[in-house]
């Protein structure tokens, strides 16, 4: 059956604010402290997911989470009301305070891993939450994330939700910002590559300077619970040297679409072998595998991190172009920007079109357009069975937008978490959310 691929991109929260909290994110560290804006962030976001939908593309939309975590406070003894439990966590620790109010689910790469029904035994579309464990602020996101993912995704003729892997380091896992699938048409058996940092269970070459969030032994978890096949599985190691330079996952260094990957010459460890792998296992499927390789002497580790050129979505047009959805850092970038126009005088590219979007906002705190979005491969009845209040309309988009409008704060520092007006705020927008995208009852409001 032919399918298609949609795109789910997280609503960004309303406590988006910049406080450094993501180690080897080298933009979420070098705007520790900074004035944040909810409101543009969140209609930045939008703006994306309403241009891609007018382009033809199938565009989804996944709420933000709870913050601040009132419950997860609660859990860790702070008690009263809410103000006096905000209270007692600013003077206990403001950082804490800031781990517990992240706006960091808004990068649903990180969502889960997702494995199309055209790759898995049962024949049915599988989500595997991720656990997020080496950061404490990602790590409370899960619980919401599976419902919201459920609410989505709710029929379980055609998906299936596995929980998370066990909270410890050695099952470290960051969902699809680490995975890319390989196919023909999107609906045809495929092929999954799966990115991890290190071995938790052997000694093996690792990164020194940041941590390496995704171990190899989650990565053939998923793809177990996922029920694929080792014939159309490859498991390869990202390049440390890439990881110290600040590319903590993988969509930071490469992307994928369809049988093609568009990846920078350093991004994994033993390229050549990791290519030839895949290149072998496509050809079981009948299909070929088209790399486009960009050389260190043109863009630098650096000059990648710098602009997020990666961390872009490679996309299939309706009329079977591929066109690169960049931030516009990329356009700004010299290094970079000399590279995609000489892409774009290639006769032979596969990607032969660029659009560049404004997501400043995001970009300030390590995210771009990848990171905004989770890829969900669906045919014809899978797509009929998602929830439709999540599909991105025209009248969804100014729906959203004005909500962005009524309730988000247009500048937001750390210390304003504390603000009980602030999480009163949250509560009456995201009670006001869950009615318009239909969600139900995903969030633990307590008052």
């Amino acid at each position: 059956m032919s399918g298609i691929e949609a795109n789910f991109d997280g609503l960004v929260g309303m406590t988006h604010h910049y406080a450094g909290l993501s180690t080897g994110n080298e933009a979420s560290m070098n705007h520790r402290g900074q004035e944040s804006n909810p409101r543009k962030a969140a209609l930045q976001g939008l703006m994306k997911m309403k241009a891609l939908s007018e382009m033809g593309l199938v565009q989804g939309v996944l709420p933000p989470q709870q913050r601040p975590n009132l419950p997860a406070l609660r859990q860790l003894g702070f008690t009263g009301s809410d103000e006096q439990v905000l209270n007692q966590v600013a003077r206990y620790s403001p950082l804490l305070l800031s781990h517990l109010s992240s706006a960091s689910s808004m990068w649903t790469a990180n969502a889960a891993t997702v494995s199309p029904s055209a790759d898995s035994a049962d024949q049915r579309v599988h989500f595997t939450v991720a656990n997020l464990n080496n950061k404490l602020h990602r790590s409370l996101e899960s619980v919401t994330t599976s419902r919201a993912l459920k609410a989505t995704f709710s029929d379980p003729n055609h998906f299936v939700h596995h929980d998370p892997l066990p909270q410890h380091a050695d099952w470290g896992d960051e969902g699809a910002a680490n995975h890319n699938r390989f196919c023909g048409e999107y609906g045809e058996a495929g092929v999954q590559l799966f990115v991890y940092g290190r071995k938790a269970w052997q000694e093996d070459t690792a990164p020194t300077r940041y941590p390496a969030r995704q171990t190899l032994e989650a990565s053939q978890a998923v793809a177990r619970l996922h029920q694929l096949e080792e014939t159309r599985t490859v498991f390869a190691q990202q390049n440390p040297v890439a990881i110290d330079s600040g590319v903590f996952h993988n969509d930071v260094i490469a992307v994928s679409n369809r049988n093609v990957l568009f990846h920078h010459q350093q991004a994994f460890l033993n390229s050549q072998a990791v290519l030839a792998e895949l290149r072998e296992k496509m050809a079981r499927l009948g299909q070929s595998l088209i790399t486009v390789e960009v050389p260190t002497e043109q863009v630098t580790l650096r000059d990648a991190v710098e602009s997020y050129l990666f961390n872009s979505q490679l996309l299939s047009q309706p009329d079977g172009n591929m066109m690169l959805v960049l931030p516009q850092e990329c356009r700004n970038h010299p290094n970079v920007s000399a590279y995609l126009q000489a892409l774009m005088a290639e006769g032979d590219s596969p990607i032969n079109k660029l659009h560049f979007f404004d997501l400043r906002e995001s970009m300030r705190n390590g995210g771009g357009p990848a990171c905004l979005r989770l890829r969900v491969v669906l045919n014809e009845k899978e797509l009929a069975a998602v929830n439709p209040a999540t599909l991105m309309t025209p009248a969804l988009h100014q729906r959203l937008a004005t909500w962005v409008e009524r309730h988000y704060r247009d500048s937001l520092y750390a210390a304003d978490l504390a603000d009980p007006q602030l999480l009163n705020e949250v509560y009456v927008a995201l009670d006001e959310l869950t009615q318009i995208l239909k969600l139900g009852s995903i969030y633990e409001f307590q008052r």
